[in-house]
């Protein structure tokens, strides 16, 4: 059992942020094969190799793309082994690497790779099994890397990280309201920042004004006005938010899942102030922003535990129609907010 253990620990793919490590030290490797479920961080992995070589590439004969659908790995593996056209190096990029069939022609590649072609292979989701070939050999040779997915505490460090780069400061507890308001996914997220800081212009530090302040620019509501709809029971307000959050790409999941933490939150305020919980703590232990807690304390005065129970009941429905149906969207919606404000 132990042995099997360690083999398992040992073939554990490296993270994909080895590679920008890599890159500054000016190692590059003939071969690289990127995996995983985090796809922003696997389209700035093959960036930042494309950008590293770019100086060495002087035609774009010498930069080609293809797609694994289409593709055999002795075809790549053919235009690798052929010498560039007048550039020091050669660069392919393989999308779709899951769907080529031909893996031995990789392996016998990978035991000899030109040194002046780098192949980047690009697998979408991630590989079941890797003891098996051609994985093991890529992990053999340091060529196999997964972009795991940031979630919770790591995802709320990167906001912070990615708006120090852009010479701005966010607080953990205001990175983490972006989080909620925007999602998990990277890619959404950074679009969503780029907008702040252009937004707040010379100003050096994200505030929840300048978050809320975006949201009313741009004429978009987020999840914290559905929630303080709701909090007032006002039940056309209520819909009137959650048709402008599904018209701007606000997935029903995302709506439940946001609407099922706060509920959760309301549910357990009272038992958090008999224990005279302090502010920043409640606001953490509710995930949460201090800002809204006043609104949970009114929302709380107006959903008794019976009505507590009821919304509970609707989320479970709604989340069940949501993967049992084809109900559209809208009407998911507009049912789940009619049950939890019940006239």
């Amino acid at each position: 059992m132990s042995s099997f253990l360690y083999s398992m620990a040992k073939t554990k793919a490296q993270a994909i942020q080895e590679i920008q490590k890599q890159l500054k030290q000016k190692k590059i490797l003939p071969v690289y094969y990127l995996f995983g479920e985090d796809t922003y961080s696997i389209e700035t992995a093959h960036k930042a190799i494309e950008e590293y070589l770019n100086p060495f590439i002087a035609s774009d004969f010498d930069k080609e793309t293809y797609y694994g659908e289409k593709q055999t790995f002795a075809n790549i593996i053919g235009l690798a082994s052929t010498f560039p056209f007048g550039s020091e190096k050669k660069l392919i990029t393989l999308r779709q690497a899951e769907k080529v069939k031909d893996k031995k022609e990789l392996l016998t590649y990978l035991k000899t790779p030109a040194d002046f072609s780098v192949i980047i292979l690009l697998h979408e989701g991630s590989v079941s099994n890797l003891e098996s070939e051609p994985y093991k050999t890529l992990f053999n040779q340091g060529y196999l890397f997964e972009a795991r997915e940031l979630k919770g505490n790591s995802l709320i460090e990167w906001i912070i990280l990615i708006a120090e780069k852009n010479g701005k400061k966010i607080s953990y507890e205001n990175a983490q309201l972006l989080m909620d308001i925007s999602g998990e996914n990277r890619s959404s997220l950074e679009a969503q920042l780029e907008k702040i800081i252009l937004y707040i212009g010379e100003s050096k530090e994200i505030t929840i004004e300048s978050i809320r302040g975006l949201s009313t620019s741009l004429k978009q509501y987020t999840i914290f006005d559905l929630q303080n709809a709701l909090a007032k029971r006002n039940k056309n307000n209520a819909l009137k938010v959650a048709y402008n959050l599904l018209k701007n790409g606000t997935s029903p999941i995302q709506i439940i899942g946001m609407l099922n933490k706060y509920f959760t939150g309301l549910a357990r305020l009272t038992e958090l102030y008999d224990l005279k919980t302090n502010e920043y703590q409640l606001a953490r232990i509710l995930g949460t922003h201090t800002y809204y807690l006043p609104e949970y304390r009114e929302a709380r005065k107006l959903y008794s535990n019976k009505q507590l129970a009821d919304v509970f009941s609707a989320l479970l429905k709604a989340d069940i129609s949501s993967k049992t149906t084809s109900i559209d969207d809208y009407t998911l919606i507009t049912v789940l907010i009619a049950e939890i404000v019940k006239d």
